[in-house]
Parts: C-alpha cells; sequence; structure tokens
C-alpha cells in the first residue's frame, strides 16, 4: 500500500516550501494538484521531474478511484492550487476516502493564509472561527453571519476581489463596526496588511485586487450579554458610596466578565 502525503505549497512566494515537502515532490510516484499550471511553475522552479495528474472541484468524483486504485502500490502527493491542501479546497475528499481505503494519510505542513493572517492581524487567536470562503449570495452570507453575532470567537474567512466589498458590507449591517485586518495578496509583490474597522476597510479597497483573507473581531464580552448598562450602573452606584476607581473597576470587571479596559472607560464615562 502506497502513502499520500497532503503537501503545502507556497501561496505567493515560491520560497515559502520546506525542504521536506521539496523531498517528498521529488520521491513520490505521481503528484495530484489542483492547478497544473501553478504546480508546474513550482517544480519547474526547483527542478523537480515528476508525473502530474489534475485533480480538482469539477473531476474529482471520476478521479478518486483512480487515485485510490494508484495509491495501491504508489506514493502519491496531494498539491493545492496555495497552501494546505483539504482547507477551502476538494482535497479533503480525497482524504476522507483515503483514510476509510486504510491509506496512511501524511501531512508535510508548511504555508497556510489562514495561519499567517492570524499571526499578523495581532488578535489573540485563542478562540478562532474558520469559515472558509464566505457564500456567493448576499441571503446565504447574512444568514452565515447572523448566528455569529454574539459570539466572542475571532472569525477568519477568505474572499475573491469581486465580492469583497459587498461581503464587507454584510459584516458592518450584520456584526456590526468591528475591528478588523483585511490580507491582501499574502507573500507576493503586492502584499498589503490592513488593520482597522469593518467600515474603513470599505473605504480603502475602492477597487480590490488580488487574494483577500478576512480577520474580523469576535463580539466582546458585555456586547455578548447587553451588561454594559448594569455594568455602568453598578459603577455609579460604587462611585455613589465612595469606593475608589481601582476597587469599583476590578469588582466590576470580575462580575460581569468586561477587560478591565473597557470597565475603567465606563468608570470615567459614569457622571
Amino acid at each position: 500500500m502506497g502513502v499520500l502525503y497532503v503537501v503545502a505549497t507556497p501561496i505567493g512566494n515560491l520560497e515559502d516550501i520546506t525542504l521536506r515537502a521539496l523531498r517528498v515532490l521529488r520521491e513520490v510516484d505521481l503528484i495530484a494538484a489542483e492547478d497544473t499550471r501553478t504546480t508546474r511553475k513550482l517544480l519547474n522552479h526547483y527542478d523537480i521531474k515528476a508525473h502530474l495528474t489534475s485533480y480538482h472541484e469539477h473531476n474529482r468524483q471520476a478521479k478518486i478511484p483512480i487515485l485510490l486504485k494508484a495509491l495501491e502500490t504508489k506514493d502519491i502527493a496531494l498539491v493545492s492550487e496555495a497552501g494546505m491542501p483539504g482547507i477551502s479546497d476538494p482535497g479533503y475528499e480525497l482524504v476522507l476516502e483515503a483514510v476509510n481505503a486504510g491509506v496512511s494519510v501524511v501531512p508535510i505542513p508548511g504555508a497556510s493564509a489562514l495561519t499567517s493572517s492570524l499571526a499578523v492581524s495581532g488578535r489573540s487567536p485563542g478562540m478562532v472561527l474558520f469559515l472558509g470562503f464566505l457564500p456567493r449570495s448576499k441571503k446565504e452570507r447574512r444568514r452565515t453571519l447572523d448566528p455569529l453575532k454574539s459570539q466572542p470567537y475571532t472569525i477568519v474567512a477568505f474572499e475573491s476581489p469581486h465580492r469583497l466589498r459587498s461581503s464587507l458590507e454584510d459584516v458592518v449591517e450584520v456584526l456590526g463596526d468591528r475591528d478588523m485586518t483585511v490580507c491582501r495578496e499574502l507573500t507576493k509583490m503586492h502584499e498589503e496588511v490592513f488593520r482597522g474597522k469593518v467600515s474603513q476597510a470599505i473605504s480603502h479597497f475602492v477597487e480590490p485586487r488580488g487574494e483577500f483573507t478576512l480577520v474580523i473581531g469576535g463580539a466582546r464580552p458585555a456586547e455578548n450579554t447587553g451588561d454594559f448598562d448594569k455594568a455602568r450602573a453598578d459603577l455609579r452606584s460604587l462611585k455613589d458610596r465612595g469606593v475608589k476607581a481601582k476597587e469599583a473597576v476590578a469588582l466590576v470587571a470580575s462580575a460581569y466578565d468586561i477587560p478591565k479596559r473597557d470597565t475603567y472607560r465606563l468608570w470615567i464615562e459614569t457622571k
């Protein structure tokens, strides 16, 4: 029985590939590529002679049985057009069928737009919800976003240039004008990382070009529970009783699970 290697390839800059990935691509019997033209450029850059076959969204049903048959005696590398296979591409279906067939599946990690965007966003990655590509239609996008209004998770999504502005407009209307990071063309010549409010991103990307990854801040605890007004009332009561700011802020922040900096802002606003 052969091995299915799930190999990460560069998301832009051809230097972003591991030595292990290059070795595996040289040694396998066959490379199943989402886009053979993109993969051929990578292989030519590193002078790798390999047999290529296409495996993508439109031929996956016909190709999976063929690739599973080949895996009975051969090692195959699965590569996406960019990044890690199986992340928002049809690679996961081949992986699932290979696992069900008892084939050994080995990950060869590397570049990823998801982790790269999170890393440069400056947001805590403790709780992350990855949506993949947002739905194409406005109705489906809103249906996807609506349950997330009160969730504290950082949201990450991919988006194409021609739908970017309409998707950002839906984010504002459904989730509110949150802080966000927009990563464009990561690792490529025109790489850009924008940080600001969603409304500011809409104004900034007037004629979007390239591939986009959106990192959207989650709902704050007080936004979750509607407790800002209650916290403000408690702070006012404590202030009237002569409690000092430090003690009052600590008490209310703990009671309502609100960050101390936000609680202190409420204290300042309290008259």
